[in-house]
Formats: C-alpha cells, structure tokens, sequence
C-alpha cells in the first residue's frame, strides 16, 4: 500500500505523519498518537464518540480519512485540559453529574466545545440539537445540555472578567 506523508497540528502541536490513503483519522489518531480520548463506537457516523474539533467544527472522527485532515488544526478530549486544569467543559460535566460510564462523554464535550466557540451564548434549543449527534444510553441527555450550558456561562463571565 502505497504510504502519504502529512502535516496536522493536533492540540496545538504540529506532527508529520506517514499514513496511507484508507487510513480514518480516529485510528491515526489513537494507533499512531496514542490520543485514545476519542471513542469508536459504531465506525458508521451514527453514535458521535468519535467527535473531535477540526479547524473549530465537530466532525466524526471515523468518516474522514486522515488524508483529508492534511493542514488542518485537530483538537481532542485530551487537547482541552491546561496541565492539571480541566477545562470548564470538563469540569461542568463533572459538576452535573453528565458522566455516566464515560464512552460519549469526550464526543459530547468536544461537540459542546465547537459550539461554544461559534456561539458563547447558546440556548437550550442550540445546545440540545448539537448534542443530538451523539448517542448516550446513561444519561438522559439532561446533565450533559445543563453541563454545556453551565461551562458556556463560566466561560462568557472569564472572558468578562
């Protein structure tokens, strides 16, 4: 199989990858980086544990091909958190009690995350549709919207401060 090199910055560290065509970014991500915060669940685009931030927006992980990522700015689960400081995401998830046995918990977080960055101020409604992408049989889905909320209003009184 014929091999590819490229170039992608992946929480905020630039890496040069040698890859082949049909190689999806979650394995590139969790076999060659050892970035395993981001979960295969159905490998078919349907359960969104795969969810990581690509040049600022949600995509599934396990649809693209890490060719196509070549250039791109990647953020994981494990790109959130500052040394020991778990970011607001993380830590309202904690707070409201929206980790349950933990598989979706880093596509929902990383889903919340890109909507946070495109909207610091999302209703209920916006925050509901985005988490829609990801299936979660534990939770319910009400922890995990009043977590996003919780982290967007901590992170608009930060940046306020």
């Amino acid at each position: 199989m014929k091999k590819n090199n490229i170039r992608v910055n992946i929480n905020g560290e630039w890496h040069d990858l040698t890859i082949t065509l049909q190689d999806r970014l979650i394995d590139t991500l969790r076999d060659q980086l050892g970035l395993t915060g981001t979960k295969e669940g159905c490998g078919e685009g349907e359960c969104g544990a795969c969810t990581i931030n690509l040049n600022g927006k949600a995509v599934l992980a396990c649809l693209m091909l890490s060719v196509q990522a070549d250039g791109a700015e990647i953020q994981t689960i494990e790109g959130l958190q500052n040394g020991l400081d778990l970011h607001p995401l993380q830590t309202a998830f904690l707070n409201e009690f929206a980790v349950q046995c933990g598989y979706c918990t880093p596509g929902m977080i990383m889903a919340g995350h890109a909507l946070i960055k495109q909207d610091p101020d999302p209703d209920e409604t916006k925050v509901k549709t985005c988490l829609a992408n990801n299936l979660c049989r534990c939770t319910g889905y009400e922890q995990p919207v009043k977590a996003v909320l919780k982290a967007a209003r901590e992170m608009r009184r930060k940046t306020n401060d």
